[in-house]
């Protein structure tokens, strides 16, 4: 496998603004238009990375340069704070499969405060491009379906300081947990080393 390209990351509060951003945006734009779809007639960029990375950020920056490209985010599929799994499966079984067959697609939505799941959200038909992220976006049984794979990486205090600020007191209890999720999710997939981007400081 070939070197994936290195780039620095967009920054957390205004994604796009800075020339940085600006420019890993348009390289992953540029890294996606080159490669087929795998989805049926539709190009699926994966974003993944840790907790706290950047990738809801660069997720909703990347949608927009793509021309309001509907984004899926794994944060509505896992189900609960032990779901990373369920989650990538849903991925899989629910969008990615349906996608690839030309059928309609209902996203799932996951309400985090009454631990339910609420009404899903339509997926256009055979959009042209979906983006996907959350902790096992680029797990490998989902990998036939993506054009490209995008590793978010930062280092862990500066994760963990995102997190809580983003989330607040309601992760904390759930933090570790998550984190072991993530250990060995990763340590199974290799996701960092099978991304075709890597953005990090």
């Amino acid at each position: 496998m070939s070197e994936p390209a290195r780039l620095a990351a967009p920054r957390d509060a205004a994604p796009g603004e800075t020339p940085i951003a600006k420019q890993a945006l348009v390289q992953i734009v540029r890294a996606l238009a080159a490669t087929p779809p795998r989805a049926g007639a539709t190009r699926v960029v994966a974003i993944d990375g840790r907790s706290g990375a950047g990738k809801s950020t660069l997720g909703r920056a990347l949608a927009g340069a793509l021309g309001s490209a509907p984004l899926v985010q794994l944060e509505d599929l896992y189900g609960g704070w032990d779901g990373l799994e369920r989650g990538v499966d849903r991925l899989r079984d629910d969008v990615l499969r349906p996608l690839a067959a030309g059928e309609r697609v209902a996203v799932p939505r996951y309400d985090w405060h009454a631990a339910a799941y609420g009404p899903s959200w339509p997926l256009p038909a055979a959009p042209p491009v979906l983006v996907v992220e959350g902790v096992g976006a680029g797990a490998m049984r989902v990998a036939g379906y993506c054009s490209l794979l995008v590793w978010v990486e930062l280092e862990a205090d500066e994760r963990r300081r995102r997190a809580f600020a983003r989330d607040g007191a309601t992760y904390l209890p759930h933090w570790a947990g998550w984190a072991a999720q993530e250990e060995a999710h990763y340590a199974r997939e290799r996701t960092h080393a099978r991304a075709n981007v890597v953005l990090d400081d």
